[in-house]
């Protein structure tokens, strides 16, 4: 074991999450979010180009089509129905663009989720916090958002001192918070798993004697970066979906 962990030069976690920054702060992070930015536009201007042709045709029309069919069909008609279609374009914008910059974790010569900073996680979260606050301001009006957002249905009066400023935290503080943390905390994990098994390889491959059971641990190593495509997906998934659960509440409050 002493000769494994010997072979196995595991870089500090600064060295696998922070790179030396270039010209005006430019670093990796920030060129991954270009691509991801980059990917999204490009996937529905090039997958709109034949708006007239009734089967779609190529790889991108497929793919932006899908992708908004998925959007639309599985998380906005599932949780905000034919009211929430006016956000259709944010949604999957938004869904695509955090798909993008996770996925680049499984990438060679990249090898790193761009969420797995807090930065743009904060900022998207952020993003959802103004737009259902706003949404509801307008919809509800001020006041009336305020108590829909403040006092649940059927509340017995002797106990709303404790139940308003809970409602408060909860839907003013807790809920982009925790979009958040959902993110990057579930990315910033996939990616020191896999860096981990990775040097661990490598270790397994130096040290002679445990050649043997190389195979096993780099096949491990495989499958876990086949499930990063699935977590990527999945965060993507969960971030727009709860972004619409949120936006539905301020649009159509319980009571």
């Amino acid at each position: 074991m002493n000769a494994l962990l010997l072979a196995v030069d595991v870089p500090p976690i600064s060295n696998v999450t922070i790179w030396g920054a270039g010209p005006l702060g430019f670093n990796k992070t920030a060129a991954i979010y270009v691509f991801a930015a980059l990917a999204t536009m490009l996937v529905f201007m090039l997958g709109t180009r034949r708006k007239d042709a009734l089967v779609p045709a190529g790889l991108l029309q497929n793919t932006a089509e899908s992708g908004v069919g998925f959007v639309r069909n599985q998380i906005i008609m599932q949780t905000m129905g034919t009211d929430g279609l006016q956000y259709l374009p944010y949604l999957t914008a938004l869904f695509f663009f955090i798909f993008f910059s996770s996925i680049t974790e499984i990438i060679p010569f990249v090898q790193f989720p761009a969420n797995a900073r807090f930065g743009m996680p904060l900022t998207l979260a952020l993003a959802t916090w103004v737009i259902y606050n706003v949404v509801g301001v307008a919809k509800q009006g001020p006041l009336h958002y305020l108590k829909n957002s403040l006092i649940p249905p059927g509340v017995p009066k002797p106990i709303l001192l404790l139940v308003i400023p809970i409602e408060f935290v909860s839907t003013f503080i807790v809920r982009p918070f925790s979009l958040m943390v959902r993110l990057f905390a579930n990315m910033l994990a996939g990616h020191l798993i896999l860096v981990t098994f990775a040097a661990l390889s490598a270790g397994l491959w130096a040290a002679k004697v445990t050649v043997v059971i190389m195979p096993f641990s780099f096949g491990l190593l495989v499958a876990m970066t086949g499930f990063e495509i699935l977590v990527a997906f999945l965060q993507a998934f969960i971030f727009t979906i709860l972004t619409a659960v949120y936006i539905d509440s301020s649009m159509h409050p319980s009571h």
